[in-house]
């Protein structure tokens, strides 16, 4: 059995991190607000792009003068996943369901005979990833030294991804991201962004009912070959946002269970303190007794 001295010590060590995790889960919910509505904000604008580019993309796919990052290059035999997580830890299961998103994906396509290559946005998901897959790494993206992220660093990764496509390293791209639904619930999602999946252009309108023709300028291959590299930045830059604010939210919801548990550990050592002193004191005194009637 532990001594008083040894029980005291436990007890303080706990309290010390509830008040570590207690003070991790004030943090987290400061920040969850700004990242949840800049998150939100993102969304719309990132939907509209696929929509407008599925407009413009409806009278040229398929044509032989198509953009490469709109038609791709007609095989699936290299595939790129772009694995994005945290820089951090100490927020449950956020970073081992996105890798584990990945991982999944990556055994799947090499079983059918595809080659993998991994970039990894983030030091958590390529810690967990190059115990399987430090072979098919080529790259890690760090951005532990971005205090708040912004479009400029989506932006180098999208150029990152650009090249390395233009320089024919790989034929698909999947971006791979948690989504923010609410404190307690992130979902790992899986995006192809090359060549991206856009949404079916709108159907003919009601019968008797005009449908809007738009007429561009310049021409549309010009206008794509403009607004793809944007439009897969902008992707990037909305997985990333997604990211923080997931993170966030894992962050405050794993912390406050481990505040929580620190507190049951706390009574629970507290209860195990009180008994072992009465025992101490109950035995002294049984020793005192009888040393007084053997006298």
């Amino acid at each position: 059995m532990a001594s008083l001295k040894e029980l005291r010590n436990r007890i303080a060590s706990v309290k010390a991190t509830q008040k570590i995790t207690k003070a991790m889960q004030m943090v987290a919910a400061a920040k969850l607000r700004r990242a949840q509505m800049a998150a939100e904000a993102a969304r719309p604008y990132a939907e509209r792009m696929d929509a407008i580019l599925a407009n413009i993309a409806g009278k040229v796919a398929g044509q032989p003068g198509a953009p490469a990052l709109l038609g791709g290059t007609g095989k699936d035999d290299v595939h790129l996943l772009l694995v994005c997580t945290a820089e951090r830890g100490l927020c449950g299961a956020f970073n081992s369901s996105i890798a584990r998103l990945a991982r999944d994906r990556a055994n799947a396509l090499m079983a059918a005979g595809k080659t993998v290559k991994i970039i990894c946005v983030g030091r958590k998901g390529y810690d967990i990833l190059r115990r399987t897959f430090a072979k098919n790494i080529i790259d890690v993206i760090d951005l532990r030294t971005v205090r708040t992220l912004g479009y400029e660093n989506a932006q180098e990764i999208a150029q990152k991804v650009v090249a390395r496509y233009e320089a024919g390293e790989f034929d698909i791209c999947t971006l791979f991201y948690s989504r923010f639904k609410s404190v307690i619930a992130q979902i790992p999602t899986a995006q192809q962004i090359i060549p991206p999946q856009l949404p079916e252009a709108k159907a003919e309108t009601a019968a008797g009912t005009n449908t809007p023709v738009y007429e561009y300028e310049p021409e549309e291959d010009e206008i794509l070959a403009e607004l793809l590299p944007t439009n897969l930045a902008t992707q990037i830059f909305r997985a990333l946002l997604e990211n923080a604010a997931s993170e966030q939210g894992a962050r405050m919801s794993a912390m406050d269970s481990a505040t929580r548990n620190a507190g049951d550990m706390i009574r629970k050592q507290t209860i195990t303190y009180n008994r072992t002193r009465q025992a101490m004191i109950t035995k002294e005194l049984i020793e005192i007794i009888s040393g007084a009637e053997a006298l």
